[in-house]
This record gives structure tokens, C-alpha cells and sequence, in this order.
């Protein structure tokens, strides 16, 4: 599956379909520890814990809304504007890769690695947005 357009608006795309993928691992690996009957119930009880990695997925999951919006508003500037340059490609790239890199690192339990591939994302991020605003 490919998608038309710039590199930015490909990572974006890509961005979008790996926030789904997180939300439907992290609801359904607790589900699958919760059980169907609490997910469909009206869950006025707090709930049910889950286990560790379910937990992780789901504060990877929350994570990723963190910064998201932003990386989103950043390349639609760069769209929009037509400020495409090889600082906002390279940007969105890390970001994406380092978002995909978190989401397993985060899984694994695997702390330090988890914590370089959020700040490399953060880079990507501010590159990106180096390029909306300054145009280059």
C-alpha cells in the first residue's frame, strides 16, 4: 500500500494508521485480561487490573496523543504552505520511525531504549516544525 504526495504527508498517513494499531493493541489486550463483559458493561466500578504489557501499550498509546497533534499541525503547515525541504522530510521520517521504535521499546519494558527513541521523535518533531515555521 502506497500513499500520493510528499514524504511529510506519507509519514503523516502512516503516523495515523500507527495511532490506530496502538489503540486497538492497547483496547484489545485489555480486553482479552478484562474479559468482553467488563468492556461492554456500563463500568461504573473502577476497573480490573491488567498486566504489564497491556498497561505499557496503552500509556504508549496515550503517549503518542501527547505529541501527535502537533506533528500533525506541523506537516499540514508544510503542506499547506508548500515548505516541503529535506529538514521537514527527514523530521516526519524520524518521528514516525522513532514513534514505531517507542511503541515496541515501551512493550518490551525496555527503559533506556524507550526513552532515546521519545526524545529522537521529539527531534523529528521540532525539525518538522523548523521547517513550517521558519520555511526551511
Amino acid at each position: 500500500m502506497g500513499f500520493a504526495g510528499s514524504i511529510e504527508i506519507q509519514m503523516l498517513c502512516w503516523s495515523i494508521v500507527l495511532g490506530l494499531v496502538q489503540i486497538v493493541l492497547a483496547a484489545s489486550t485489555a480486553t482479552f485480561q478484562r474479559g468482553l463483559a467488563y468492556n461492554v458493561s456500563s463500568r461504573d466500578m473502577p476497573p480490573p487490573p491488567v498486566g504489564p504489557v497491556a498497561a505499557r501499550l496503552a500509556r504508549a498509546s496515550r503517549n503518542f496523543l501527547e505529541t501527535f497533534p502537533f506533528f500533525a499541525a506541523a506537516v499540514l503547515v508544510i503542506a499547506t504552505l508548500g515548505r516541503h525541504s529535506d529538514l521537514s522530510g527527514i523530521g516526519a521520517q524520524l518521528y514516525f520511525w522513532a514513534r514505531l521504535v517507542y511503541v515496541l521499546a515501551y512493550a518490551a519494558g525496555i527503559a533506556y531504549l524507550r526513552t532515546l527513541v521519545w526524545a529522537v521523535s521529539l527531534v523529528g518533531l521540532v525539525l518538522v516544525l523548523i521547517a513550517a515555521c521558519a520555511g526551511g
